[in-house]
């Protein structure tokens, strides 16, 4: 939702004299300056209460209500009609517990819709009573977005001595999508006291102050890579329908009238580069990546894992354009029936799919996935996901790709004949052919001389493979893409098929 939307909804709200509206945000300084616009907006007086300070911005009654929640919902109830009032109550959900505050609220809940008085509650993650669900209208208040930033940016520039250069205004207004207004006022404050101004060099700032806001979220994590898809060996249909999806994020892309993509499911057995794929796909697009612990929206308490998921989408959200990994999913939401949770995990997962079926930010899910026999069958439909793609035990080709990639990553220049070594590594993974390349060092440099294709032999000779030790598991993954369901992630599979 654009601030403008948010903007008119709340007019509408307050013009239409709902009564208590809870506007769901950490950002209690952003808050108030919105409403105080709104306020100015609608010919309405803004008053704030706060357990301490009591109430402030009415003359002759500063301070009332002080340690006193029942008093300051009093004296609204008693307020003139001619006084119309939008009251900001602070931290006020800690009180809604009380048996008399609670039913105080149920009672304004009908009193004030014939008065044009509006009580305001501002709070962040919260599960009202079940009695007061029905009595407030909740309005989530979105991160700010790229005009907010822009205006914001600009405003503490002129105030510091002047506006940025153009270019460096835009650089910053994007790198600081995703971050609260208290977050880039943080980031402005040290760039002025460092430099005196703000501009590009400020960007690396940014990029701190994100993994930071993120490491706070407990569900996103912010990943780095220096690697892009030419590190990955074989896959070569699934980099190709990569490559034509990245052209689809381009301004050219909305002209010829394409949407914005939604996402791919990366299906295989373990070590096939699941994982290194969704890294590299955000490190060749230049796009951050932000991976999605799955494990820790659910968390313990009631509501707590909904109020998580929906701080997890808008924070992907304002970040876009972004790569979101969710690995694993079918850890998360295999046999998503809630009968061992109370139906959390249907709920989070039917907050996911409605996301990821309407969305219309430029968010990339890439999920992963070892197994789908678990998986919910509406994740899979189509419209969740552009593609699915199996990724395969890889090929003989595949293989001495990735053996090479490996070996001129560690051991540059070698140029050791691979012939025996692919055959005898038939069957391996990704994963297993980068633990025989790093076996075969370990032997080498064990005696004191380079690393050889005998010590390669030996290295796979004495590695047992999943793809016998997990044999029944990988035909039943085989027999379940045959059907259509999933792409090929290789040509050289691709053909055989």
């Amino acid at each position: 939702m654009s601030s403008a939307t948010w903007t008119a909804q709340l007019d509408l709200l307050i013009r239409a004299r709902t009564p208590l509206i809870w506007i769901r945000s950490h950002e209690e300084g952003r808050v108030q300056d919105l409403l105080a616009q709104a306020s100015q907006r609608l010919q309405r007086r803004l008053a704030c209460w706060d357990f301490i300070e009591g109430l402030s911005g009415v003359l002759n009654a500063a301070g009332l209500g002080s340690r006193q929640p029942m008093a300051i919902l009093q004296w609204l109830q008693q307020l003139e009609a001619s006084s119309p009032t939008l009251l900001m109550v602070k931290d006020f959900h800690r009180f809604c517990d009380d048996p008399g505050v609670a039913r105080m609220l149920r009672n304004l809940n009908g009193s004030l819709r014939s008065t044009p008085h509006t009580l305001v509650l501002c709070c962040g993650a919260w599960t009202p009573p079940q009695d007061l669900e029905e009595t407030l209208t909740l309005l989530d208040l979105p991160l700010p977005d790229g005009e907010d930033l822009r205006q914001l940016i600009t405003s503490i520039s002129i105030s510091s001595g002047g506006p940025p250069a153009p270019l460096a205004l835009e650089e910053l207004t994007r790198a600081c999508g995703g971050l609260s207004e208290m977050r880039v006022r943080q980031v402005a404050a040290r760039a002025l006291a460092r430099r005196g101004q703000l501009g590009a060099e400020d960007l690396a700032e940014v990029l701190e102050e994100k993994r930071q806001t993120i490491a706070r979220s407990e569900v996103l994590e912010f990943c780095s890579t220096d690697l892009g898809t030419e590190a990955i060996g074989g896959l070569e249909a699934l980099k190709t329908w990569l490559q034509q999806r990245h052209r689809a994020f381009s301004e050219e892309a909305r002209r010829f009238g394409l949407p914005l993509p939604r996402g791919v499911l990366l299906v295989g057995p373990q070590g096939t580069g699941k994982s290194m794929t969704a890294k590299a796909i955000a490190r060749s697009w230049s796009m951050p990546l932000l991976r999605l612990d799955v494990g820790r929206l659910f968390a313990g308490l009631v509501g707590a894992s909904e109020a998580r998921t929906r701080e997890t989408i808008q924070r992907a959200e304002a970040m876009a354009p972004c790569v979101l990994w969710i690995d694993e999913i079918d850890k998360g939401f295999g046999s998503a029936d809630g009968r061992s949770d109370g139906g959390t995990s249907q709920r989070v997962l039917a907050s996911l799919l409605t996301w990821m079926a309407e969305k219309r930010s430029a968010v990339f899910v890439v999920a992963t996935a070892n197994g789908v026999e678990q998986l919910p069958p509406e994740l899979l439909r189509k419209g969740r996901f552009d593609e699915i793609f199996l990724l395969d035990l890889p090929s003989n080709e595949e293989r001495r790709s990735i053996l090479e990639l490996h070996l001129e990553r560690r051991r540059p220049g070698l140029g050791l004949p691979l012939a025996t070594v692919v055959s005898r590594c038939e069957g391996f993974s990704g994963a297993e052919l980068e633990q025989t390349v790093i076996e075969a060092m370990h032997l080498a440099f064990a005696e004191s001389r380079e690393l050889s294709e005998t010590d390669l032999i030996r290295a796979a000779s004495q590695l047992v493979p999943l793809s016998r030790t997990a044999s029944e598991q990988l035909a039943a993954l085989k027999q379940w893409a045959s059907g259509g369901r999933a792409r090929p992630a290789s040509i050289a599979a691709r053909n055989e098929a």
